[in-house]
C-alpha cells in the first residue's frame, strides 16, 4: 500500500511540474501545430525525461552533481538561453505548410524528443521544483527501498507523460481550425516568444555577473 501512494505521489508531483507553461511548452504546442500530435508529444516526453532525471537527484539526493550543476548553474543558463534564441529564430523564419497526417520517421521523432531534452536539462535550478513539491507532499527517500524510491520516479516519468499527452492532444485537435495566414502568425509570435525567453535568461546572466571582464579571468 506504502509503495502505492508513493507511485501515485510521483504521478502527482510529475504532473504538477510539467503543467506550467515556459519557453519549452511554448515549443511543443508550435510543433504540434505546425506538425503532428507525434512531435509535439515526442519533445515533450524529452521535457518529461529531464524532469525525471532532475526528480531522481532530489530524491537520491546525489550531491556530486547537484553540487556541480550548482556551480555551473549559470553556464547552463547561458546555453540554455543562446539554444532558445536559435530554435526561436529557426521557428521565426520557419516556413508554413499544411499540417501534414503522413507517418513521421523514427529520426524526426527522435530529433524532436533529444532537442527538449538536452533544452530542458540546461535549466539545473529546475531541482529545487522537485524538492519543494516533494517537501510539500512530505515525500522522502528515507527509510525506503531503492527499488521503493524507483516507483516514486517512475511515477514522476508517467506524471509528466500524461501532462504532455494530454496538451498536445488538445492542441492537435484544434489545429484543423488553423489555416495557413494563421499558422504563419503563430510561427511568427510563437519565435518572438521563445527569442524573448532567450533573451532574459541570457540578460539575466550578465546581469548577475557583471561585465564580461568581471565574468572571464
Amino acid at each position: 500500500m506504502g509503495s502505492l501512494l508513493l507511485f501515485l505521489q510521483g504521478l502527482l508531483v510529475g504532473f504538477l511540474a510539467s503543467v506550467p507553461l515556459g519557453p519549452i511548452g511554448v515549443i511543443c504546442i508550435q510543433r504540434t501545430l505546425s506538425g503532428t500530435h507525434k512531435s509535439g508529444f515526442f519533445s515533450g516526453l524529452g521535457a518529461a525525461t529531464a524532469d525525471t532525471i532532475f526528480a531522481t537527484l532530489a530524491v537520491f539526493s546525489l550531491s556530486f552533481l547537484t553540487d556541480f550543476m550548482e556551480l555551473h548553474k549559470h553556464w547552463f543558463t547561458a546555453i540554455g538561453g543562446i539554444l532558445i534564441i536559435v530554435l526561436g529564430f529557426s521557428i521565426f523564419y520557419k516556413r508554413v505548410k499544411r499540417p501534414s497526417q503522413r507517418r513521421q520517421t523514427r529520426s524526426s521523432l527522435l530529433s524532436d524528443y533529444l532537442s527538449i531534452l538536452f533544452l530542458t536539462l540546461t535549466n539545473p535550478a529546475y531541482i529545487l521544483v522537485f524538492i519543494t513539491l516533494f517537501a510539500a507532499l512530505g515525500i522522502s527517500s528515507e527509510g525506503h527501498h531503492t527499488a521503493v524510491n524507483l516507483l516514486l520516479i517512475l511515477g514522476v516519468l508517467i506524471g509528466a507523460a500524461c501532462w504532455w499527452f494530454t496538451l498536445t492532444y488538445a492542441v492537435s485537435k484544434l489545429r484543423r481550425r488553423f489555416r495557413l495566414r494563421h499558422l504563419w502568425w503563430i510561427n511568427k509570435i510563437t519565435g518572438a516568444v521563445i527569442i524573448a525567453f532567450g533573451m532574459l535568461l541570457v540578460l539575466s546572466i550578465v546581469v548577475y555577473l557583471g561585465p564580461v571582464e568581471k565574468i572571464l579571468p
